[in-house]
């Protein structure tokens, strides 16, 4: 397989590449997703992964754009690719991204839900609430183990939840960093 040819590109020239791109034979439309870029930068970018069928062997085109955390806006392509509009609405709903032009409806998530779960800063309450799936943890089969460990996505409490009231709000990456599975469960 080969690898694709990888282009960054200005948000603000996101539709007329992508359309330049659809006429330069990349017709085929493959997938489209977000990245949370917290820690490494202030922005979520937007990856569109497109193919020239009618040359066999050709490596796909990628193209990337880095939107801001605050305000991510991108024009939509769904009119270039109709088959888009998916991957839009799920970036959309999962990262928090405004498709100009595009269809706002929810696709996956309950319309009462507030929250974009596949940010890095999302804080995801219920793995900190309800027991963690699967096997049994160490230490929960009643023999001695190992301490009991933090699963993964669930912030610190000194970060997020048990901070004074005097103290100013944790910021989304002193957020993310805390979420590193493998930390002993505080009791």
């Amino acid at each position: 397989m080969t690898a694709p040819v990888r282009e960054q590109v200005p948000p603000e020239q996101w539709r007329e590449r992508v359309r330049r791109a659809r006429d330069d034979g990349f017709s085929y439309f493959d997938w489209l997703g977000g990245v949370d870029e917290i820690g490494r930068s202030g922005t979520l970018r937007v990856v569109l992964m497109l193919r020239d069928l009618d040359r066999p062997g050709a490596p796909p085109l990628l193209l990337l754009t880095d939107v801001p955390r605050e305000r991510p806006q991108l024009d939509s392509i769904g009119a270039l690719f109709p088959g888009a509009g998916w991957h839009e609405r799920e970036a959309a709903e999962l990262f928090g991204v405004e498709f100009v032009d595009g269809d706002p409806r929810r696709l996956l998530l309950d319309p009462s839900y507030v929250g974009t779960p596949l940010r890095k800063d999302e804080v995801l309450g219920a793995r900190a609430g309800v027991s963690w799936p699967g096997a049994k943890e160490p230490g929960e089969s009643g023999a001695p183990g190992r301490r009991r460990m933090v699963p993964p996505g669930v912030p610190d409490p000194a970060v997020w939840g048990d901070r004074a009231a005097s103290e100013a709000p944790a910021d989304a990456a002193e957020v993310a960093e805390s979420t590193v599975a493998g930390r002993v469960r505080r009791r």
